[in-house]
């Protein structure tokens, strides 16, 4: 019996904030697979293992959560004004798709870090000592981030003191400004409404913000949908029930987002629009057993990623959190108390996050100027990747 041999692919495992995947340069990866389509799309699904049956993603890369399952390609840009282009790829864990529709805001920060590792920025740009500063093209959604890089004797300084709710271990700062951050070409908000109203077959008729900042986010009330905002992972993503109510709510906001034309339209876009619920501050303990008071936070929210209730925050919903809180009248805004701000603190299930945000309005329209928050990223293992060679 023949049996085909395994390749091996340059990769470098990282973490960025509170998730973790697999960094390739574009030029490394096998010919068939440097331009996206299918063979690109089956090498990354087999990388991290997916799809599983058993939800494990034991023969591969994944941690087999949202969180961990993740790739992303970087090359150097052909832009003046950029150093990298960042195309990032959120890998299913049961179904045998890749989904390229919107952008991961925690690896975000590990691309300023991997690019000045692996050559990809002008040496010139780069100091013997103090912050870097990497101009990245993110090629999903057309807009550009600004990663502020630590350096020490001319390398990537990953060791610090900067603790970060949601990673054991504390490490280097990384600041991270999404400029221009409402995604796409349309409006920041689509429907053109602050508040809507959402008809959602089976749940009923919710009051939900929806925007596009940092990632396409529906959002709407914990109260109304039975929860206090307050909640950890195990409280939802052991209820079937739970999780069919919001994969429901978040069809039908992509459809009035205009992201798809039919509710069934959803199973293939599982990357976006994000879905979550906030509520007013509240006393809580946090998935790490800390604390969590009130009177130290504006407000809590909880989102899910891939149809589970996330373990933190994903970065780009804490975009759309802190550019929603920053308009006065969306749902955001008034759980943090309304009115105008530039930043906002809130509580997640991990514990919390401040990011600020800029917005103004300008003919009756909302337009984010920047967000900013910060994060952290290490390299944790790099090396090469192998699959078998008739992967792809």
């Amino acid at each position: 019996m023949a049996h085909v041999p395994q390749i091996k692919i340059p990769a470098t495992y990282m973490r960025g904030g509170t998730s973790k995947g697999v960094f390739f340069r574009l030029d490394d990866l096998p010919e068939a697979a440097q331009q996206p389509g299918p063979a690109r799309d089956a090498l990354l699904l087999r990388v991290i293992g997916s799809p599983d049956p058993y939800q494990k993603q034991i023969d591969g890369m994944g941690g087999a959560t949202s969180s961990t399952s993740k790739t992303v390609i970087l090359s150097k840009s052909e832009s003046p004004d950029h150093d990298v282009d960042y195309l990032f790829g959120q890998v299913s864990i049961d179904k045998p798709f890749v989904d390229w529709s919107g952008n991961c805001g925690n690896l975000s920060a590990a691309v300023g870090p991997f690019a000045i590792s692996n050559d990809l920025v002008d040496p010139e740009r780069i100091p013997e000592n103090g912050i870097a500063t990497v101009r990245i093209w993110q090629a999903n959604i057309g807009k550009t981030i600004v990663s502020r890089v630590p350096i020490t004797n001319g390398e990537v300084q990953e060791t610090g003191d900067f603790e970060l709710d949601g990673v054991t271990f504390p490490a280097a700062e990384v600041a991270v400004e999404f400029m221009d951050p409402a995604d796409g070409e349309g409006a920041m908000f689509p429907t053109g409404n602050l508040v809507d109203e959402l008809e959602v077959p089976g749940v009923g008729t919710l009051e939900a913000t929806m925007i596009n900042a940092g990632i396409p986010t529906v959002f709407v009330n914990a109260g109304v949908i039975g929860y206090s905002g307050t909640e950890l992972q195990e409280a939802i993503n052991g209820d079937t029930r739970a999780l069919t109510m919001f994969e429901s709510i978040r069809a039908h906001a992509a459809v009035r987002m205009g992201l798809i034309r039919e509710v069934s339209e959803a199973a293939e876009r599982q990357h976006t629009p994000k879905v979550a619920f906030v509520a007013p501050p509240a006393d809580y303990v946090a998935s790490s057993g800390k604390s969590i008071k009130a009177s130290d936070i504006d407000l809590v929210v909880r989102a899910l990623s891939m149809g589970k209730l996330h373990h933190a925050m994903m970065g780009t919903a804490a975009v759309a959190i802190a550019t929603a809180a920053a308009v006065p009248g969306t749902l955001v805004n008034l759980a943090a108390g309304g009115g105008e701000r530039n930043s906002v603190h809130f509580g997640h299930p991990s514990g919390t996050l401040r990011v600020g945000a800029e917005a103004s309005q300008s003919n009756g329209q909302w337009t984010a100027t920047k967000a900013v928050m910060s994060r952290s990223a290490r390299v944790l293992m790099e090396g090469w990747v192998r699959v078998p060679s008739d992967s792809f």
